[in-house]
């Protein structure tokens, strides 16, 4: 690198430095970098915090999905990039997930499957273990809340059916939906997958709770019980 690319932001041109860049041209003409070197604050010796930024978003595959799954002792390879500067990305990345899911939950009719898949997979699609949802929903479909009833390793989570049931008649919901996640991309259900889905819907019938799909997450697509026939 040259020398003018070891300048500190507060020595670059006004309207280069992403701060000032922000107030004079808007959000939208900030890149990903310029935007993460905002949270950070600064560099390291050798870089400035826009140079370490696309560093950061580089080993990220340049992907922001990529770096929202990142933890913080990987996010501190970089250096420059300690604790507290780690866990700001961390922070920023969680806010953006829960502003979309926001959003959604906004909508709080579930019509489809993909309305099911599209509110779970901001939740599951980045995750590396596995995490058993449910969504409960009363008579118009519409959702009461959604609770997280396990959380597992690689593999599998245990699911404990009385958990579910519980939950679902502390809150009063006539219908529910299940979700969990493959971490390794996956999507069709195993045999326990399945077995546990039919456990499920037994203790349902029994308690006058239907148990509308069944929706396995991985990172770009869903699996959908009922949308198989499996229900």
């Amino acid at each position: 690198m040259n020398e003018v690319e070891h300048l500190k932001i507060k020595d670059w041109a006004l309207e280069d430095r992403p701060r000032e860049k922000l107030l004079n041209k808007g959000i939208n003409s900030l890149s990903d970098a310029e935007l993460i070197a905002i949270l950070i604050g600064s560099g390291n010796k050798n870089e400035s915090a826009v140079e370490l930024s696309k560093k950061i978003l580089k080993n990220a595959d340049n992907n922001l999905n990529e770096l929202g799954k990142l933890r913080i002792e990987e996010l501190k390879k970089n250096k420059g990039i300690g604790t507290a500067k780690a866990i700001t990305i961390i922070a920023a990345m969680e806010l953006g997930k829960r502003r979309k899911q926001s959003d959604l939950i906004k909508k709080n009719k579930i019509s489809s499957s993909n309305d099911a898949y599209t509110i779970f997979s901001i939740i599951l699609a980045d995750l590396s273990y596995e995490e058993f949802w449910i969504l409960l929903l009363n008579r118009s479909n519409k959702i009461i809340d959604k609770i997280k009833i396990s959380k597992g390793g690689i593999t599998g989570t245990v699911t404990d059916i009385r958990i579910i049931m519980k939950e679902a008649l502390d809150k009063k919901a006539t219908s529910i939906i299940l979700c969990h996640n493959h971490p390794s991309g996956n999507v069709k259900p195993s045999e326990s997958d399945i077995k546990i889905t039919k456990k499920i819907k037994e203790a349902g019938e029994i308690m006058d709770i239907k148990v509308l799909d069944h929706i396995i997450v991985v990172e770009k697509e869903y699996f959908s019980f009922s949308d198989e026939g499996m229900l």
